[in-house]
């Protein structure tokens, strides 16, 4: 597939299949049909030939290509390939749309942000029912292993974390690309923190810095975690403000209700599926 798109990249020669879709035809008559000279003409139907596009044969004197269509499918199948996964990443919960309303987001915030301070007080609510006990669900909020699996957004890993479940405890976040194995790439972010209550199944409340690419703190975003019994599992339910925040702070801004609402539809999925397989095992 290289080798055909490399073909068909140079102008000329994609003049020549074009032609050549018309007709088998002549080195000397594409030559003059494509007002090029003919030892030009004769590389670029070489080029096409060793990338399976053409085929030719002497007939006397003269030698004829003809366009093959095989490749060209091929090319069309792939294309259609690439416009079905980019039609479901534009999808209301497709990536595509997702970076879309990040920009439109950043856009916004970028323009709000012209002093110190700007966001503070800026506050954020996100509920959601989980499908485990709050025994369990505290665990996964508090225990390093489980914080893993969940405390990013989608196209995030975390690479490091540190959560002393303590008042006085430390919160560390670092996380790359989620693509980024060996971790060449940049750190996509870094935050620093302290626990400030602990009650364990019940209350927890943090404050979290994230961090500007040069070590500066963007913010301080104080969060106020609750945990009470329901019918279907959990009732958990976060709010948190902001405070102290700088005006370099707009790109973080811009991406909360996207990427910490991703981050607990992934613990809400979690939790689902570990109920699910725990279901399995006790009818099994």
């Amino acid at each position: 597939m290289d080798a055909l798109l490399a073909s068909l990249a140079d102008p000329a020669r994609w003049r020549l299949v074009n032609l050549l879709a018309e007709r088998p035809r002549s080195v000397g008559v594409l030559a003059q049909l494509a007002e090029a000279r003919q030892p030009q003409t004769t590389k670029h139907l070489q080029t096409l030939e060793r990338a399976g596009l053409v085929t030719s044969q002497r007939s006397g004197q003269r030698r004829v290509y003809a366009l093959r269509s095989e490749p060209l499918r091929r090319l069309v199948a792939a294309l259609n390939h690439l416009a079905d996964t980019a039609d479901t990443a534009e999808q209301a919960d497709g990536s595509r749309a997702t970076f879309d309303r990040y920009g439109l987001s950043l856009d916004t915030e970028r323009l709000a942000a012209e002093e110190p301070g700007w966001a503070d007080g800026r506050s954020f609510r996100f509920l959601r029912t989980l499908a485990a006990d709050p025994a369990l669900v505290w665990r996964h909020l508090t225990e390093t292993a489980l914080l893993a699996r969940w405390w990013t957004p989608d196209d995030l890993r975390v690479s490091e974390l540190v959560f002393e479940a303590r008042p006085g405890g430390q919160i560390v976040q670092e996380y790359r690309d989620v693509e980024d194995a060996d971790g060449s790439d940049l750190v996509a972010g870094r935050a620093e923190g302290v626990v400030d209550e602990v009650r364990p199944g019940e209350h927890l409340a943090y404050r979290l810095t994230p961090r500007l690419p040069d070590g500066r703190p963007a913010f301080t975003a104080h969060f106020d975690v609750g945990l009470s019994p329901a019918d279907a599992g959990t009732e958990l339910d976060i709010r948190f403000q902001t405070t102290d925040t700088t005006v370099d702070a707009a790109d973080f801004i811009a991406g909360i209700e996207i990427g910490f609402g991703q981050s607990l539809d992934k613990l809400v999925a979690i939790l689902a599926a570990d109920s699910l397989d725990t279901d399995k095992r006790n009818t099994a």
